[in-house]
């Protein structure tokens, strides 16, 4: 079997091995692949596997050998799965590598808000502490998270993590989510529609999928209804956000800050708005990439040719 890599860098820069996924066949990996490369590279393949490489119309017409896709991550936008389907074509993802490192990512930037710690390293490495005349100083308002509330919007499999970190800070949990299940195990939470869940939070976390009606959920009108207090995390899909209208509501307080780990568009243009917006972190998408997890992304994707190649495919996403 031929087997082409399309993205294979951002997975693994070579820190992992590819040695298990050769033993399934003859594999071709590229770093990267443009969109007007993907049929090219891929021709003769029986399986290929992408991270952000679109696979679209156009590529799976002129593709008549392919007959599986390996998703290297959860999210599966980048695939037409309608038109893999109708030609027979598996498209498998890979769910559930990431939870534990996005809701560690998740508050990273939540405690960096709340206590601004690379901030005041930076000003005791200036050698402020240094000239000070007291023992201690802060430049940046101190925040203790124990009885605040977060909202969570999104409570799947990241979003309940999240909430049991949450929960041993202290904290309250407001939920929402396509389906509200029990969740009377926990004393400290209540299920809320989402603009009860924005008026009456401290922090917004953001951990649902990027769907037509999730597209810009955060907007000018929704964040106003926020406290002016609060925080805003997103670790999930960029989107969902409106950059624009956050960028406004930072620098016109209506909320006090936000940590993000996607933008809208990615990489982003270098005007986006929120490069200039007050109180305002943001990482390069990497709440997924630690290297553990990325190696269990690895695992699951193998596993899941084998099991395509014993005929037996699972987590497919196009049945």
């Amino acid at each position: 079997m031929k087997i082409v890599i399309l993205d294979g860098y951002t997975l693994n820069p070579g820190d992992l091995s590819w040695d298990e996924l050769k033993k399934a066949g003859d594999v071709v990996i590229y770093d990267r692949t443009p969109v007007d490369k993907v049929v090219e590279r891929a021709t003769g393949a029986e399986a290929i596997f992408t991270n952000k490489t679109p696979v679209g119309e156009e590529a799976l017409n002129n593709l008549p050998g392919l007959k599986y896709i390996g998703v290297l991550a959860t999210g599966y936008n980048i695939v037409n799965t309608d038109v893999a389907k109708a030609k027979g074509i598996i498209v498998s993802n890979v769910p559930g590598y990431g939870t534990t490192s996005v809701v560690q990512m998740t508050f990273a930037l939540l405690l960096e808000l709340c206590l601004h710690v690379q901030r005041h390293s930076d000003t005791v490495m200036e050698g402020k502490w240094a000239d000070s005349a007291d023992w201690c100083y802060w430049n940046y308002p101190l925040i203790e998270l124990a009885n605040k509330t977060i909202g969570i919007i999104g409570f799947g499999r990241i979003g309940q993590q999240v909430g049991d970190v949450a929960t041993a800070f202290g904290m309250n949990i407001i939920g929402n989510s396509r389906h509200w299940n029990d969740q009377s195990h926990r004393s400290n939470f209540k299920w809320a529609e989402i603009p009860e869940l924005l008026a009456k939070s401290d922090v917004v976390s953001i951990h649902c999928p990027l769907f037509p009606e999730t597209k810009g959920l955060i907007n000018k009108k929704s964040l106003e209804s926020m406290k002016r207090s609060a925080f805003l995390l997103n670790t999930s899909r960029g989107p969902i956000i409106v950059d624009e209208d956050l960028a406004d509501a930072l620098n016109n307080n209506v909320i006090a800050g936000a940590g993000i780990d996607v933008l809208s568009q990615e990489p982003p243009a270098k005007d986006n708005p929120l490069f200039r917006a007050k109180n305002c972190i943001i990482t390069p998408h990497i709440a997924w990439a630690t290297k553990e997890a990325r190696a269990r992304l690895m695992k699951i994707a193998v596993d899941n040719l084998a099991a395509f190649m014993n005929g037996n495919p699972v987590n497919i996403v196009n049945k």
